[in-house]
Formats: C-alpha cells, structure tokens, sequence
C-alpha cells in the first residue's frame, strides 16, 4: 500500500528529524520556454482588454512590420541553471540536510547537462517536465526524473516525436517503456490545474480517463508548491482514489526556493527512486513560503519573472532580454534586440513598472494582509495542527 506523510514546518519544527537528505523536485531556469498564449487567452476572456491589445498589435506590424505572434513566443525564467541548484541546494542545507535537486524545465534537458561538467552539481539527475498532449484540446505535464544519461538523448526525441504527433495509444506505449526503466521516475504534476482553461468537469473527466489508462506507469502525483489549498487538497483525494502516492514538487519559476519538498534517508537519487516506486514512501514537507496567502505568492512569482537582475549573467538581467519574438523573418530574438533604439515603448515600460512596484514594500504587505489565507491553513492542518498520513 502506498504510505505519504505530509508535514508543515511552521507547526512542525522537528519535521526533518530522522532524515539525511531533503529532494527538490520540479523547478525552472532560463532555459525553459514558457509560453505566452495566456496573453491571447486574456483578451478572449475579458472582452476590455482586447481593444487595449488589438491597438498594440496593429501598431507592432504597422511600425516595426512584425505581426504579434503569441503562440511563436515565449518568456524564460530569470535563475541560470547553476543560480537556480545553488538556490534550491541552500535551502535543503539550511534544515541540516543533504540536498538533492531535479531540474525540470519544459521540454528539454539543457539544464542539468550544463550543471554536469560543474563538480558541485555533477552527480544532478537528467530531468524533464514534458509536456504530453492528451486527447483533442489538453496536455498533461510528466515529471520524467533520472533518464539514464546513456539513452537520455533517444528519450528526449522519442517524447518529441510524440508531441510532434501525438497518439494516445503512443503515449500509453512511452510511459509502459518509460516504467520498464528501473531508475526513472514519472510524476504526474500539478494533475488537478485547469491549464488549458477546457472547463474544471471536462479537465476532471480527462484526468481521470487519463490515469485509467496509464496510472499503472505513472509513479506519483504532485502536490504542487505554486497551487493553492484547495488543489492539493484535490489532488490528495484524487490520489486516495486511484491508490496513488503523493509527492513534493515545488515548481519554481522565480527567485523564491520550491515551497515544497521530500524528505528521504536516500544517499542517492536512484535509491530515492527506489524508495518511491517500490517500497511506495514518501514524506512530504511544506515549508514556510507555503502558509503565505496564495495570490500574494503568484504576484510575487510574477513580479520575479519581470524583475530587474544586474547581478545576473548577460542576458537573464532585465525582462526584455527574457521575453523572445520572432522577427520579421522569423527568426526569434529577445524583444530587447527588437525595440526601437534599444529601448521598450513607454506604454510597455509603464505596465512593466506598475507590475514591478506591486511587488515592493507597503504595496506588497497590504496585499499580503488582504489576501490571508488563515482559514485556509487551519483547514490544511487538519485538527493535530502538524503530519497528515495517508
């Protein structure tokens, strides 16, 4: 039977008492591309702010000749691979644990390749969250944790063979093959989010045709560090249903460290592995970022991924640099290689700025206090205010 704990540090102080190794699953650096179709998605969902977009869109062609392509484009989170290891690695360390992180970016696995030929980070599994169209309208998205380093490349092009030309007899075969591999781990990630807005009962109904046909080679589900209570607490029902574990994944897309993670005696990832798929234990730990009111963190996500960094290498240090376009030719380039003179338009540099002081000082805390999520964490608790078994 499977066996998941979960935790709260902030009620729970000797939580990582009896662990060796804390495991960071499921976070981003610059080198995934995230979509910008949300912005499309804005105007067809609020009906005034698509004239606002519409003017900008005609005036990006008629000045510049670029026709506004949301679906070509794409933003990349600010933290370098080794920025975004160091950053995860210190947390651990701070709870007097050994520190182990899976790097996730979407749909390739440049990240963790690069941190292999730096020492301090060479022994980080090869990782990637893929993003695994299922049926007319949906995708789900796959942790694949620890593909062998030997076959890494092959399974990189078979799950992008499959995206090219999706089947979801296809997709059952790669996730039985991907099972078949004794060191993989296969997470079925934030599985409860609507993220392709197709309506919270069809997204219900697929999850679940979804794991009748492949829950069998999938290893865990996800409670994720960036959704809310009521989605975890989804999720956790949703994992008692099907007979499933449960598994930290933190989904850092910013600059804040993965609000959640598993705690393990694991010495190494592939024992890790071992722990999850065949004695079926997994301990779970929220950590303090969590119990923030929920809206104020997705602000600040937000507010970090538009942030200025000049610390940060060339390239990753101002949003404009991180936000790619394709040109007149096609060719994508940052937006900051497309503005006029080198500079953004005053309308975009005004919305940037208005995001940017959202996230400062006495702004941010009268959020914070406006969006309490109190009732919220006392419901997480559960009566004993501290471990949940299931």
């Amino acid at each position: 039977m499977p066996s998941s704990s979960i935790s709260y540090l902030w009620s729970d102080k000797d939580a990582c008492a009896g662990f060796r190794t804390g495991v960071s699953l499921h976070s981003h650096t610059n080198q995934s591309q995230e979509t910008l179709d949300f912005l499309a998605n804005l105007g067809s969902r609020f009906s005034f702010i698509r004239p606002l977009m519409a003017r900008y869109e005609r005036r990006a062609e008629q000045l510049y000749g670029i026709r506004v392509n949301y679906a070509a484009s794409y933003w990349t989170p600010p933290m370098t691979p080794k920025l975004a290891f160091d950053l995860e690695s210190r947390q651990i360390e701070k709870l007097n644990l050994a520190p182990m992180v899976s790097i996730t970016d979407h749909d390739n696995i440049r990240a963790p390749m690069l941190l292999r030929t730096i020492p301090s980070a060479r022994r980080i599994p090869v990782s990637v969250e893929w993003s695994a169209p299922y049926g007319d309208v949906q995708s789900f998205h796959l942790g694949v944790h620890n593909l062998p380093s030997a076959r890494a490349a092959y399974w990189m092009d078979t799950l992008a063979a499959y995206t090219a030309r999706p089947d979801d007899a296809r997709l059952t075969e790669i996730l039985s093959a991907l099972d078949k591999e004794p060191g993989v781990l296969v997470v079925f990630n934030h599985p409860m989010w609507d993220l392709y807005t197709v309506g919270k009962e069809k997204h219900q109904f697929l999850v679940n045709e979804f794991l009748q046909k492949n829950g069998a080679f999938l290893h865990a589900l996800e409670l994720n560090g960036l959704r809310d209570w009521d989605e975890n607490r989804a999720v956790r029902r949703l994992a008692e249903r099907w007979n499933m574990l449960l598994i930290a994944g933190g989904d850092r897309h910013g600059v804040e460290p993965n609000a959640t993670i598993n705690l393990t005696n694991a010495s190494s990832f592939t024992e890790f592995v071992h722990e999850i798929r065949r004695k079926k234990q997994s301990n779970v730990l929220f950590l303090p970022q969590y119990a923030e009111p929920w809206k104020h963190r997705i602000l600040q996500s937000t507010v970090d991924a538009v942030r200025h960094y000049p610390e940060f290498p060339v390239g990753s240090r101002t949003w404009d640099e991180r936000v790619y376009h394709p040109d007149a030719n096609g060719v994508m380039r940052p937006l900051s290689e497309l503005w006029p003179r080198g500079r953004a338009p005053r309308a975009f540099a005004a919305i940037i700025g208005a995001v940017q002081r959202m996230g400062r000082g006495l702004v941010a805390g009268g959020l914070r206090m406006a969006w309490s999520d109190a009732h919220n964490l006392r419901l997480a608790l559960g009566e004993n205010g501290s471990k949940v078994a299931s």
